[in-house]
């Protein structure tokens, strides 16, 4: 095991390439959507978000099924579970946190309000779908596997909701593509490119994040469910929460939560695939514990947006979720 100064430093040098990364990721990603013709939204929920969801869906991927054991299976399970619990708390969080700091408040329009409106819908489907995931995993029975092809469905459909929903509003100017400054039209080509090698790096210091959190787990004295569930998704969701730093200081609100949303939904249904696939799929008190934890933000969440307005210290409010849900799920580790 490498040592603590060691795994620390790695874990904030990797944290810093990953917001570098991600830099470049939304400026191509930005400009991707406008040479594709994607409206602004559809450029933050299925562009942005399937980059940024990778390392999460990824992380799942190879613990449950290429894991040797049963704790690499928890450890994808948890992963699963995490992910979307992060979203709703520590990203929106994230959010209006910056908001404060920055001292910017969300525009008052009609078209934002319409925003918030088509965002609770999204909310209304993950919490659906969501509630669905964790009935299955109360239960046991022998076709459990072939639901996963209903979770890969159900994005397929919310995939082509988004991209057929025409949006062309735009919040500013885009900055010229970091590769093409001097253009004021970069090529289709290089924005791919930029893109593409931004998500390459933003995964490979995501990966090395998470390795070192492995390495940080047991000399914490954490089990490896609950590294998957406290400290895993932190670092396969930084790519989110770093994104929604950025759109928000350049004033791109809805950008920020609509990559957030995205983000949501395939959490909802990509990882739970993989989990049905390769696991039991049944789910301890611990990842209970998540599940609640994860209903009730995205419950606040739906009744926010559903009001066509919502409080940037709402939004920083949703941090305090996952406060309460780590001081639990330690106290019944503690306890136990």
């Amino acid at each position: 095991m490498p040592a603590l100064p060691l795994t620390i430093a790695l874990l904030l040098g990797s944290a810093v390439v990953i917001y570098l990364s991600c830099e470049f990721f939304v400026n191509g990603v930005e400009w991707l959507g406008r040479r594709m013709s994607v409206g602004e939204k559809a450029t933050g929920t299925v562009l942005a978000a399937f980059g940024t969801a990778l390392p999460e869906s990824v992380v799942t991927f190879v613990a449950v099924a290429f894991g040797a054991g049963a704790a690499s299976k928890a450890l994808g399970v948890g992963a699963a579970l995490g992910g979307p619990l992060a979203l709703s708390t520590i990203a929106y969080a994230t959010v209006g946190l910056v908001l404060i700091a920055t001292r910017q408040h969300l525009p008052r329009t009609a078209e934002i309000r319409r925003d918030f409106r088509h965002l609770s819908r999204d909310q209304g489907w993950f919490l659906l779908i969501f509630v669905a995931k964790v009935a299955f995993g109360l239960i046991a029975f022998a076709w459990k596997p072939w639901l996963g092809l209903l979770f890969l469905g159900a994005y397929g459909l919310y995939l082509r909701q988004e991209m057929k929903g025409g949006d062309d509003m735009e919040e500013g100017a885009l900055e010229p593509l970091k590769f093409q400054p001097g253009r004021e039209m970069p090529t289709l080509a290089a924005a791919a490119f930029q893109t593409g090698l931004a998500l390459c790096m933003i995964f490979a210091a995501s990966r090395l994040f998470v390795t070192q959190l492995e390495h940080l787990g047991p000399a914490l004295g954490l089990k490896p469910q609950l590294l998957a569930l406290l400290l895993s998704p932190i670092a396969t969701e930084l790519p989110e929460t770093m994104n929604a730093i950025i759109w928000v200081r350049q004033g791109k609100h809805r950008l920020a939560l609509a990559n957030i949303s995205g983000a949501m939904m395939i959490q909802a249904t990509v990882p739970t695939a993989l989990g049905l696939f390769f696991t039991p799929w049944m789910l301890d008190m611990p990842l209970r514990i998540a599940a609640i934890a994860t209903v009730v933000a995205v419950a606040v969440m739906f009744v926010a947006f559903a009001r066509g307005m919502i409080s940037r210290w709402l939004l920083a409010a949703m941090g305090l979720l996952y406060i309460g849900f780590a001081a639990v799920l330690l106290f019944f580790h503690m306890a136990g």
